[in-house]
């Protein structure tokens, strides 16, 4: 395989490595899709995309193209608004290397674990977010129009942090969520609802909500919330229980994540 960084910023976090297998180089069989990986860490600084590599490796060996995205976090220049719009904008760049690439936009799934499946979740929901309720927030947070914009098509979330009202409830990892969002819902009433991605369903975009059965990190009922109340709008998402703890995702030898490369081959089918 060949790995290419690019930068889609200036700043020294906003970049992200595309893994290209071998059979998809230029001259040979195009790609059917690309799967963004974007990694967790409960959106804090010391964490980084280096979670993401290992499975961004084991894609590419199975013949998928991966772009292992980078964002800003809290505590090195990110929180709120500036890591969703890193995550955007680093999955726009895509638009930008596909060509040299040969990269088949038209299926673009994100494949996010813990925090990172609480953005993409969110990032697929991206049309709706001027039209949640929260014209402030909205403000806040620059993105590229649609002409520029490169839509999901699919996501698999693992074990994702997917109502993030709920999350700050019950105070995860320590006061996760105000962190990211510099505040808390009290005080930032608006942020918090447009960065919730139970704001945004139904999706136009099947959600595979994937949860560790022994998971400590992040508790079950994040993604079976989740699924219930997106089933219940009428949009696509499924639960799935897998065996094994919360970084047997992320683990290329493990069960947990071959389901999930498994659901990512299947929406790309």
């Amino acid at each position: 395989m060949k790995r290419h960084k690019y930068y889609y910023g200036q700043h020294s976090s906003q970049w992200g490595e595309l893994f290209v297998p071998d059979s998809l180089q230029p001259h040979r069989t195009r790609p059917d899709g690309v799967v963004v990986v974007i990694h967790g860490g409960y959106w804090r600084s010391q964490y980084g995309a280096e979670l993401g590599e290992p499975i961004a490796r084991d894609l590419a060996a199975h013949g998928i193209a991966a772009w292992n995205l980078e964002y800003r976090r809290a505590g090195n220049g990110g929180g709120w608004p500036h890591t969703f719009e890193d995550v955007l904008d680093g999955i726009d760049h895509l638009g930008e290397i596909a060509g040299k690439h040969e990269l088949n936009l038209n299926k673009v799934v994100a494949l996010g674990h813990s925090a990172g499946g609480h953005l993409a979740v969110w990032a697929a929901g991206r049309e709706k977010l001027s039209k949640i309720g929260a014209p402030d927030a909205d403000r806040q947070l620059h993105r590229h129009d649609n002409g520029a914009a490169v839509r999901l098509t699919g996501v698999v979330s693992q074990s994702g942090l997917l109502n993030l009202a709920d999350a700050e409830r019950l105070n995860l990892s320590n006061g996760a969520v105000d962190n990211l969002m510099g505040g808390d819902s009290v005080r930032y009433p608006k942020r918090h609802i447009y960065a919730d991605p139970m704001r945004s369903l139904p999706l136009a975009v099947p959600v595979f909500a994937v949860h560790a059965a022994s998971d400590e990190d992040v508790p079950c009922s994040q993604s079976e919330a989740y699924v219930a109340a997106a089933t219940a709008s009428g949009g696509a998402a499924q639960f799935l229980k897998v065996p094994g703890d919360h970084f047997d995702l992320i683990d290329p030898r493990a069960v947990a994540y071959k389901k999930c490369r498994e659901l990512v081959q299947r929406l790309l089918v």
